[in-house]
């Protein structure tokens, strides 16, 4: 669907014509800085889910974590996220994209600075519920920027190298870990993990707040305070005996949380029934369309096999096959060379097969890990990198052919006032996703392993693991069909 150019749309303020950003659906010089702004917040946010996982033993061995903290370093920061990042959608809505950018920007780098810092568990976990927090601020601006800013064949290959950003994050993160990690700059072991943030927040913010422009309602509401709380609470009682759950061996209270969660959300849904004339925080509207709808349920499904499929990846490649961070780091390099290439693909492909090139993409990811669970399983502790190599590129290349066209197609059709919403919402599904996986983790494989390093355990539980992914990617499938099949001319 063509997305109207931001100097056309009547809600929103656009920068003065001396801004250096003015003409931004050129692709100039400042364009293409604004771009690069943008995608590198996000890059710090993606790499931050994954950068832990190498680094896993590592912090595990520093710090004592036990098998539940080891959880909650990945899910202490999924879960912020996904509470925050509806309000936090909202708020550039009502109050500034650019600013709220910033302000989220500066919260988790100061974060990734307590992170680097922390002497126990306890504390950088904390650390990582503040870089959630931060990021649950930070990144529904990225979406809705690119979104109200650009249009035509810019929108797509805009959204092509998000895509890219993506899947090169995936991989990055555990890589940037392992070699990190092993590397032990100055005697620091895992801590530069989080402390190379640093300068990158600091860099997106100098640069943002010259680049970036402001993009807001002229006529801003109060933020629904009430809805905020309402959909904080269900997600947090939903997602935390998720999590919690297998620890405690599954008690009645977990049951009653997952059951009060459900009730949260039926009144959340219902408050913003009632306010949809009264600026509500989810305008429902969005869900009226197949199209947003559809894609973000889509989009769900991709973030729970991702928390799925990578924290017991790297277990499983440290665990059950003996590798060190830094071989388990070049298994990850593997996966993001075809994630790259899919990527590209997608990229140049300009839109013009809508549905159909995402949904290859999850066949081929499908297929792939298929052919990967049954190496595995002949090929027991014997199973070398180079063996490997080919599904495990393959799988990349399929999940590289999703990102970008998914988050394209879904928010095509949203008006320029709700952009920051439907982006919260957006990155919410993918973020929820996440922390749903690494919570399935506990039913999925911990169950198998009881957080034991036997390698028999690590390799059964992770062949279990590849059959639940592969299911997942056939549901995201088949949810890609309330995607357009065609592309739509876009006013260039």
């Amino acid at each position: 669907m063509p997305s109207p150019a931001l100097d056309n749309e009547p809600q929103h303020t656009t920068p003065p014509p001396n801004h250096p950003t003015a003409g931004l659906s050129k692709m100039g010089l400042a364009a293409w800085i604004t771009l690069l702004v943008l995608l590198g917040a996000e890059l710090m946010d993606m790499i931050d889910q994954s950068v832990v996982l190498t680094a896993l033993p590592a912090i595990q061995e520093s710090t004592g974590a036990g098998p539940d903290a080891v959880q909650w370093l990945t899910t202490g920061y999924s879960l912020p996220i996904a509470v925050g990042l509806i309000t936090g959608g909202r708020l550039g809505d009502l109050y500034g994209r650019r600013k709220i950018l910033l302000i989220g920007t500066a919260v988790f780098t100061t974060a990734s600075l307590l992170c680097g810092l922390a002497a126990g568990p306890g504390v950088l976990i904390g650390a990582r519920a503040l870089q959630g927090m931060g990021v649950a601020i930070m990144i529904p601006q990225i979406l809705a920027t690119l979104h109200v800013t650009f249009d035509g064949q810019n929108r797509s290959k805009v959204f092509g190298l998000y895509g890219a950003i993506m899947s090169l994050a995936n991989v990055l993160g555990p890589v940037m870990g392992g070699l990190l990690t092993e590397a032990d700059l100055f005697g620091l072991s895992w801590r530069p993990i989080f402390l190379v943030n640093v300068p990158v927040g600091l860099a997106v913010l100098l640069l943002g707040r010259r680049f970036i422009p402001e993009s807001t309602l002229k006529k801003a509401d109060r933020l629904d305070l009430t809805g905020m709380l309402l959909s904080a609470l269900a997600i947090v009682l939903i997602v935390f005996p998720l999590s919690e759950g297998h620890l405690h061996h599954w008690p009645l209270w977990c049951f009653a949380l997952l059951a009060t969660g459900l009730l949260a959300l039926g009144v959340f849904l219902r408050h913003q029934q009632r306010k949809q004339n009264k600026a509500p925080l989810v305008p429902l509207s969005l869900f009226r369309g197949r199209q947003f709808s559809g894609g973000t349920a889509a989009q769900l499904m991709h973030g729970l096999l991702c928390g799925l499929f990578f924290m017991t990846w790297t277990l499983y490649l440290q665990r059950g096959l003996g590798m060190s961070p830094f071989h388990a780091a070049l298994a990850f390099v593997l996966l993001s060379v075809g994630e790259l290439a899919g990527a590209t693909l997608a990229a140049k492909s300009g839109g013009r097969f809508a549905r159909r090139l995402p949904q290859a993409g999850a066949l081929i990811a499908a297929a792939s890990m298929a052919a990967y669970g049954l190496q595995a399983a002949g090929g027991r502790a014997d199973l070398t990198l180079l063996a490997m190599t080919a599904p495990v590129v393959l799988i990349g290349f399929g999940l590289g052919m999703v990102g970008g066209p998914l988050a394209d197609l879904s928010l095509a059709p949203v008006p320029h006032e709700n952009a920051g919403a439907a982006s919260g919402l957006f990155n919410t599904a993918m973020h929820l996703g996440i922390a749903l996986g690494t919570a399935l983790t506990a039913l999925v494989f911990f169950t198998t392993t009881g957080g034991s390093p036997d390698a028999g355990l690590n390799r059964d539980a992770f062949i279990t693991v590849l059959w639940w992914v592969g299911n997942l990617l056939a549901l995201m499938w088949a949810l890609m069909f309330f995607l357009p099949k065609h592309s739509k001319s876009r006013a260039g």
